[in-house]
């Protein structure tokens, strides 16, 4: 299950980032070393030991605790098991990545929002405890357990697309956004699943600028969870930066302290990666430099 699934992901990642290069948008990510690692690292840790570790673990427990629920659900229809995965796995990894923005869990997944720039190579881009940690994954592998298996590799086909098309240079909706006759079309769109716009707003480095929303905008297959939840916000634009204003003042996290916290911890004069560390929160009013996120200067307006 767990090759099958790795194998589906690395051509949804290569097939993307290829298309990054092919229409330039990668020359201008300007990644340093530190990214390449965390971005390399964060993917190959979750691919090749996190999620595998996770599925097997689930499947051992199963047949320890309750082997007559192994492949108990395999006879439910296809609809039904699509559900059951949808709040199982992606509603619950919506409230996971909520709670990650509070100052308890946000040291885990910190490095995800530290890029600078917006591209399929970062989707996996977390600390390495953020995956074992999250409660998504670990219900997926109890809903494989109890015979999901088949759709379960076509539910997270689907959800790998939507999530690397929301985190990619390759701006899929911002074309589709200009053409007035698909607006009543890109409502409903906006507002069902993830797209870069929504996405983008959740990665911008403020949300001063009437654009960003990095305290919403937290679903990964369904927007529709923010919709719900109170915690959506839609404009036509994409933010002009994206990125850590902390990193901006007080210098980028080593990648190791960011990966593997908290087993290694931050030296830095200003952290959230150390006991008691918070999320830095940008004054109102500050020195921001705002010139750049003018209506002017974003990337597209419609």
């Amino acid at each position: 299950m767990s090759q099958i699934q790795n194998a589906l992901l690395i051509g949804m990642l290569l097939s993307f980032t290829l298309l990054e290069y092919a229409m330039r948008r990668a020359q201008k990510f300007q990644a340093t070393a530190a990214d390449n690692t965390l971005d390399l690292l964060g993917f190959a840790l979750l691919a090749a030991f996190s999620q595998p570790l996770i599925l097997w673990v689930s499947s051992q427990i199963g047949l320890a605790v309750a082997p007559h629920m192994q492949n108990a659900l395999a006879d439910l229809p296809w609809y039904a098991m699509v559900g059951l995965l949808l709040i199982f796995d992606d509603m619950l990894q919506y409230w996971w990545h909520r709670a990650s923005h509070s100052p308890l869990l946000w040291p885990l997944h910190r490095a995800h929002h530290s890029a600078t720039y917006m591209s399929a190579r970062m989707i996996y881009r977390n600390n390495f405890f953020y995956y074992l940690g999250m409660p998504a994954i670990w219900m997926s592998g109890v809903l494989v357990y109890l015979g999901l298996g088949e759709v379960y590799l076509v539910y997270i086909l689907i959800k790998l697309s939507v999530i690397t098309g929301a985190h990619s240079a390759v701006r899929w909706d911002e074309p589709l956004l200009k053409i007035k006759a698909l607006a009543p079309l890109m409502w409903v769109v906006q507002r069902t699943i993830s797209t870069p716009t929504t996405h983008y707003a959740h990665h911008a480095i403020t949300d001063q600028d009437g654009i960003g929303h990095y305290k919403g905008n937290f679903g990964n297959l369904l927007f529709f969870w923010d919709v719900l939840f109170g915690t959506a916000y839609i404009t036509p634009y994409y933010p002009a930066k994206v990125g850590l204003r902390d990193d901006e003042l007080f210098g980028a996290e080593k990648w190791w302290v960011q990966l593997f916290y908290p087993i290694f911890r931050s030296r830095r004069v200003h952290s959230a990666l150390v006991p008691g560390g918070k999320p830095y929160e940008e004054p109102l009013g500050s020195g921001l430099d705002m010139t750049d996120l003018t209506p002017e200067n974003r990337h597209v307006k419609t």
